[in-house]
């Protein structure tokens, strides 16, 4: 019986969650760049510790074509995937990275509900692509009517504040 009035409670918060992030207001320009902020730090941190690690195979030397061959390419890899999998992991597992959750973000889909990690891929890609060019994709939130970034739009997700979650 208690089994079943928990997972009743648990269905229940999850409505009421879905609810909430589907009725949040789209994020401003402003949030979402102090959010990004935030993880730069932490991302900068994974990125150095992960550089630390690579440079013991390559006995302190540079990570470059010239000196490390192949391998260069490889470390490329690693660092963008770090970055990316810090927001994928994120953005599926609590639908916030740890700046987001300072600034009370969400990333959702168009329903409100959390991303699945397809739909969070391509979030990234399309944000890198919006962040780029002097943050124009980002920007363009001033000119939507929706107030949805060009990545929002692109992936069909958003970034929603919940000034009552804190």
């Amino acid at each position: 019986e208690r089994a079943t009035g928990g997972a009743g409670t648990q269905a229940r918060g999850a409505a009421v969650e879905a609810a909430e992030l589907s009725a949040g207001i789209s994020a401003g320009f402003a949030r979402r760049a102090a959010a990004l902020l935030y993880d730069s730090f932490l991302i900068s941190a994974l990125l150095m510790a992960f550089t630390a690690a690579s440079l013991f195979f390559t006995r302190g030397q540079a990570i470059l074509p010239e000196n490390a061959g192949a391998w260069a390419y490889l470390y490329r890899a690693g660092l963008v995937c770090i970055v990316a999998g810090y927001f994928v992991l994120n953005w599926t597992h609590s639908g916030q990275t740890l700046g987001m959750r300072a600034w009370h973000l969400y990333a959702v889909d168009n329903r409100g509900i959390r991303l699945k990690t397809g739909m969070a891929l391509l979030r990234f890609v399309c944000a890198v692509a919006a962040w780029t060019p002097a943050a124009l994709g980002v920007l363009w939130l001033y000119v939507d009517p929706q107030r949805l970034a060009l990545h929002d739009r692109l992936s069909k997700t958003r970034i929603v504040h919940l000034a009552s979650r804190r």
